[in-house]
């Protein structure tokens, strides 16, 4: 969809000054929010004292419930199409080696995706937005909870209807991305993310002695096979020019060293844009299986988990963004970011157009170093100064989401 040629037109840059200039005197705060949330990490569904510290900082909202652990927050007119913006309330089970002097203080629990740069940017945004007093669309802020697990959050709560109410025209999100440079976005019309869904497959052969190998069915072999043959799909089974990823991340088998166990599974996840290639995958790997372990006397199956659909920016809350931040000086990468990573953010797309953009906070796509500090890296800290930019950037995507539905 092409966006009208008038745009930005002056009411859009009206609203969108007035909300950036209100910024700056909630940064500080939103910085001291996101270190008190860094300290005090809660893993998904268990959000509880994120959740009740964040609402500390807003004393003039009435929170919305959002499941057990999340809410959210309106400000502006009290009718009429919304545009919601969406935070995430989660870290991840990782012990942080930051070295931070507001490093967690919770064993084995780190914010290592940058949610607390999220949220403490949506609560300057939200408070930014209190002094602008003619809001001409509401603006409905998500303190979502559970993005980091299956079945996440945002699929629950569209299925318990919380947000029906609202009338959702627009859905906003902005996430920091260490591959590219401080001070780069990207917003990119269409996929940005893939789909995911989680697989479980269990191998069952029969116990024995280690010495006795041939009078018993070892399940780990056949594992390791399955494993090998998983990646053999991707590479021989698929077009090469369709992205798609099979990680195994958790292998399970054995007691002893000399035992053989009756039975061992695995854990992993497919990762595609296509719903064809998923479907193809999908029918090679319930094959693979079946086979493998046959041909070496032991039995298989596979189980299909909770998925995540592709994530697909709207064009026209993409190009509207485009003409947002180019008229305050920030021209969004070309090509955009595009990666095969996930979020369940693509569940809340089935309500409304929505559009997902990456906030710059390393040094770029020069290099792919094996172990470098990334998303999910037990190092991984962005800087204080993303929580203006993310700020921002939210801000340039409510006023696109109110472009969309018409409110300037």
């Amino acid at each position: 969809m092409i966006v009208r040629m008038s745009w930005p037109n002056p009411q859009s840059l009206k609203l969108l000054d007035r909300l950036l200039s209100a910024l700056p005197s909630y940064l500080q705060d939103a910085a001291q929010l996101r270190h008190e949330i860094h300290r005090y990490p809660d893993l998904s569904d268990s959000e509880i004292s994120t959740a009740e510290r964040i609402l500390e900082y807003l004393p003039e909202d009435d929170p919305i419930a959002l499941l057990d652990t999340g809410f959210a927050v309106r400000v502006g007119p009290g009718f009429g199409p919304t545009v919601a913006l969406r935070a995430e309330l989660d870290a991840l089970p990782i012990q942080e080696e930051t070295g931070a002097p507001w490093a967690s203080l919770k064993p084995g629990v780190m914010h290592a995706c940058g949610h607390d740069v999220h949220l403490a940017a949506l609560w300057a945004l939200i408070r930014a937005a209190h002094d602008v007093d003619d809001l001409p669309i509401p603006m409905l802020g998500l303190f979502q909870p559970a993005e980091e697990v299956q079945p996440s959050g945002a699929e629950r709560i569209i299925q318990a209807g919380v947000l029906a109410e609202h009338e959702i025209a627009a859905i906003i999100a902005a996430h920091v991305q260490p591959r590219l440079a401080l001070g780069q976005v990207s917003t990119g019309a269409g996929a940005v993310n893939a789909a995911t869904e989680e697989f479980e497959i269990t191998v069952n052969g029969a116990p024995g002695h280690g010495a006795y190998p041939h009078v018993a069915i070892d399940p780990i072999p056949v594992l390791a096979a399955i494993v090998q043959g998983l990646q053999e799909i991707v590479s021989r089974d698929l077009n090469p020019m369709h992205p798609a990823v099979i990680t195994v991340g958790e292998l399970h088998a054995g007691t002893a060293p000399n035992i053989i166990s009756a039975s061992g599974y695995m854990r992993g996840i497919l990762r595609t844009l296509n719903p064809s290639d998923r479907n193809l995958i999908v029918e090679r790997v319930r094959a693979l299986v079946t086979h493998v372990a046959a041909s070496r006397g032991a039995s298989a199956e596979v189980r299909w988990l909770d998925d995540d659909p592709v994530l697909v920016n709207n064009d026209e809350l993409a190009a509207s963004a485009d003409g947002l931040f180019d008229s305050i000086g920030v021209t969004p990468i070309d090509p955009a970011f595009r990666s095969m990573g996930a979020d369940d953010f693509s569940h809340y797309l089935s309500l409304a157009p929505g559009l997902m953009m990456f906030v710059g906070s390393g040094t770029g796509m020069v290099s792919y170093t094996r172990g470098e500090i990334a998303l999910h890296h037990p190092k991984f800290l962005p800087s204080d100064s993303l929580i203006g930019e993310v700020a921002k950037a939210l801000a340039v995507g409510y006023v696109s989401g109110a472009h969309l539905a018409g409110a300037v």
